[in-house]
């Protein structure tokens, strides 16, 4: 696929799809060569205001549609993507960076979710009180109306189709802004809805100032419901906006993942694993390991098998035969976890690999090891979300507790070790959403998937994401 090929960007509003014309328009980059790709219309308040509008419109409708009708077009969509999965998938790879190999794993993850939701909205299952002859009460779930939701640039594919599975299996309507560094592939998961035979309106996908989008729409009172993924410091912002119509949220913020290595590990596993999760979608993952607390009797060996895998991993334009790690998605990304980086040195962090970018095209960065970095150190209290790791020994089992547990964030945490009990006890000891033992897979349909404290609130995925856009009606008859 090359840059000619790469699809004309538009918004879809009521139905339609709507071409620039009159509006402003942002350049989408190629992080592996800096080139432009296309041009992308920002909405305008007009934009906005019938956005709004439709949403109220067809959530009437879409509410009282059967299971049977939803999953038809769910199921449909999943199986467009599957069917669609290398041209998705390499789009997604030329406007965000990943790999292809990722990009591939991430539309056949996608249609795994839809499938899912498919079946799981025939589950909104109310329940019938006790009551005396001649009463009755029933516990109803309703939708609870027209989302706003805000999926960020990191996974294309799936975190659009996070956004819009849940709600419309639960009868709600969805406004959704993507992000616009990587606005092609929602567009494609939009274009599969609408081609499994998903109602006009039920789904539209606008593009914007974020700032501006999400005020417009935060402010109207036809938006029921929130749905956000992206840093702790927006989605703060984002909750204070909801608050003034009530509107409910689901958060999923930022993390700073703890993983915890005991003596007793399998380090050669473990390395393996843990150098592929770093390296995934160049630590640009809500969930990546980021600080690595090493037993000492395993400290020195892990930290040097990590930094051979990692100095082994081969980095190139995530389109090419053989590449492990594709280059950062934006031209912020490198110059950010640059500053961290350079902060941690001046606090007398040891850099060990890494630390600067690749004298190249594009927005490429070398994998990096931090050794010996203190508490106060900007890296160790941030998010990095890049090829970052930072390592540090422990001694007892509640010294690695505390460690973990240190920071505000509680997102996703890994353990490593061969022992059963371990595994039990961190698993009720560390702070967190999810938590993975000896293994970094974090994601599945069926699983909720979201944190604790700064790192937000509710779930997306699994019953509980479809739980998220439902509200409850207690009916009491005489």
């Amino acid at each position: 696929m090359t840059t000619a090929e790469y699809p004309t960007l538009s918004l879809h509003i009521d139905g339609r799809s709507v071409p620039a014309e009159h509006r402003d328009v942002q350049p989408v980059l190629n992080p592996a060569t800096g080139e432009i790709l296309g041009e992308l219309p920002l909405a305008d308040a007009a934009d906005l205001d019938l956005a709004l509008a439709t949403a109220q419109r067809s959530w009437q409708e879409w509410r009282v549609s059967t299971p049977d009708q939803r999953a038809k077009v769910l199921r449909g969509a999943a199986t467009l993507l599957r069917e669609r999965c290398e041209t998705i998938a390499r789009i997604a790879t030329m406007e965000q960076g990943k790999t292809l190999h990722e990009s591939r794993f991430e539309t056949m993850a996608a249609a795994g979710l839809f499938d899912f939701y498919a079946e799981e909205c025939r589950r909104t299952y109310g329940r019938v009180l006790v009551r005396p002859t001649g009463t009755r009460s029933v516990v109803l779930k309703e939708p609870v109306g027209p989302v706003a939701a805000f999926a960020p640039w990191n996974f294309p594919i799936h975190n659009p189709v996070r956004k819009l599975s849940a709600p419309i299996a639960a009868g709600c309507s969805v406004i959704l802004k993507p992000a616009e560094e990587a606005p092609a592939s929602a567009l494609m998961v939009m274009q599969a809805l609408i081609d499994a035979g998903l109602p006009a309106g039920v789904a539209q996908v606008v593009f914007g100032v974020p700032d501006q989008i999400s005020s417009h729409l935060l402010a109207s009172p036809i938006i029921r419901k929130m749905s956000f993924t992206g840093s702790t410091a927006v989605g703060k912002h984002l909750m204070r906006l909801a608050a003034d119509n009530a509107i409910r949220t689901t958060m999923e913020l930022g993390g700073h993942g703890p993983v915890i290595v005991f003596d007793d590990a399998d380090i050669e596993r473990s390395v393996e694993l843990l150098v592929t999760a770093k390296c995934r979608n160049a630590g640009q993952v809500c969930v990546s390991p980021t600080r690595f607390y090493l037993q000492e009797g395993v400290y020195d060996r892990f930290v040097s098998a990590f930094i051979q895998r990692l100095q082994a991993v081969k980095i190139d334009d995530g389109l090419r035969d053989g590449a492990e790690m594709g280059p950062m998605a934006n031209p912020r990304r490198p110059a950010a976890v640059e500053a961290l980086i350079a902060d941690a040195l001046s606090h007398g962090a040891q850099l060990r690999a890494g630390g600067e970018r690749i004298d190249r095209p594009g927005f490429f960065f070398k994998p990096t090891v931090l050794t010996d970095v203190p508490a106060d150190a900007r890296i160790m209290n941030e998010e990095p979300f890049g090829p970052v790791a930072i390592m540090s020994p422990f001694s007892t089992f509640d010294d690695a507790v505390a460690k973990a547990n240190s920071l505000p964030y509680g997102l996703a945490s890994f353990a490593f070790t061969r022992s059963a009990k371990t595994a039990l006890l961190i698993g009720d000891a560390i702070e967190t959403g999810m938590l993975g033992i000896n293994t970094t897979a974090m994601a599945a349909p069926d699983a909720p998937f979201g944190g604790v404290k700064e790192s937000g609130h509710g779930s997306e995925d699994g019953p509980e994401g479809l739980a998220a856009y439902l509200v409850t009606k207690t009916i009491h008859q005489a």
